[in-house]
């Protein structure tokens, strides 16, 4: 029998949209219990209708990094499903996990199915444009 606790961490899920970063991350919390955040959790409206308003992405950003850090001072894992196509988009989580001893892992999911958003051909082909590779360790 195994009763060592389980140990806090953090995950960053990311890649573009209709990649697979939401499905991954729902199946992870499954199995784990960990708490899924995104931002696009927070862009909806009174009806639960997802409504992306461009001008709120900076509140939205600040709002799932807010979260991410009130569940992890609680001590619960989270996993983080973000497009994250630049690096310094995911070094508030990285910093956030430093600063409290928490160990981090990013996935990039890769995959190309349809994004559950709807986002245009032209916005996505722009987050290829601007991607950054994870450094090599």
């Amino acid at each position: 029998m195994n009763d060592a606790v389980p140990t806090q961490s953090l995950l960053l899920i990311r890649g573009l949209p209709g990649s697979g970063k939401s499905t991954l991350a729902k199946k992870l919390c499954q199995k784990d219990a960990a708490i899924h955040l995104e931002t696009d959790m927070f862009m909806t409206d009174s009806k639960g209708r997802y409504q992306f308003n461009p001008k709120k992405l900076p509140a939205i950003h600040a709002r799932c990094e807010q979260e991410t850090r009130t569940h992890l001072d609680a001590g619960n894992s989270v996993i983080v499903s973000n497009t994250f196509s630049q690096i310094w988009e995911m070094q508030p989580y990285l910093d956030m996990a430093r600063e409290a001893d928490i160990p981090v892992q990013i996935i990039e999911c890769q995959g190309q199915f349809k994004s559950i958003h709807d986002v245009p051909a032209r916005s996505i082909e722009n987050m290829r444009n601007r991607w950054e590779n994870l450094p090599q360790r």
